[in-house]
């Protein structure tokens, strides 16, 4: 296949910064016009029974935003409470063969996972994709860092093409170091341009916590999108190609 465009996103439960308003329709709109193939989101609702901004659509938000534009869905349930559920989610236009969500949860006020799939790119390739968020404390993400590399080493082939994607929370950058050494990828942003994308908050990015790690695949573009309107993160988008 010649390229194709993939995009991550903290999409803060579907809510604008400061959580004042929805904005879920806002960002469908955006996410078509972002015209990607294979999504990676964070901090969706798979369920929300009541709230000030609670929106019924009748549907999860993954299955909301990826109606019409990504038929392939996938959802990893995280954190449960008394109103619902949130998690992280693939959208794809190409068929999701596998998936499965792995509990990496430190401690009880930060629930978290791997959303790991096995997507079918056109040509009969399948491409690794695993969605993460991780925690805001240094030893929390060192865990669940460890667990990244375990699970990668134990169920990616070393020859089939992966992406990680998500919010890795990593204030310090010590992720694009460890999987590096560890798992031989690179990081879309910093190996196009020199340095990793600038993605929170929205408004004045300052903090570089979202990433795109590949191997196996050629990195074509790079591009930041501060919608900041739409979330406290900025979303990231790459085009790339099987080599």
């Amino acid at each position: 296949m010649p390229t194709f465009k993939i995009a991550t996103y903290n999409i803060h439960k579907g809510l604008s910064p400061f959580n004042r308003r929805a904005i879920l329709h806002d960002l469908r709109e955006r996410l078509h016009e972002l015209d990607a193939d294979i999504v990676f989101l964070q901090e969706v609702q798979g369920e929300r029974l009541f709230g000030r901004h609670a929106v019924d659509t009748g549907k999860p938000q993954h299955e909301f935003l990826g109606q019409e534009n990504w038929p392939h869905q996938a959802y990893g349930m995280n954190a449960v409470y008394d109103g619902g559920h949130h998690g992280n989610a693939i959208v794809s236009r190409f068929p999701i063969l596998s998936w499965d969500n792995q509990d990496v949860s430190t401690n009880p006020l930060e629930s978290r996972g791997m959303l790991h799939c096995e997507i079918a790119l056109p040509g009969g390739d399948k491409l690794h994709c695993l969605c993460v968020h991780f925690d805001l404390t240094k030893r929390g993400r060192s865990i669940q860092f460890n667990a990244l590399t375990e699970r990668v080493k134990k169920v990616v082939p070393p020859d089939a093409p992966l992406l990680i994607a998500g919010d890795f929370n990593d204030w310090n950058n010590h992720a694009s170091h460890l999987l590096e050494r560890e798992l031989e990828v690179r990081e879309a942003f910093e190996a196009r341009g020199g340095k990793l994308a600038k993605s929170w908050p929205a408004r004045l990015p300052i903090f570089r916590l979202d990433r795109i790690y590949v191997r196996g695949l050629d990195i074509v573009h790079c591009e930041m999108h501060p919608w900041r309107k739409i979330s406290d993160h900025a979303a990231l988008s790459a085009m790339l190609a099987l080599p």
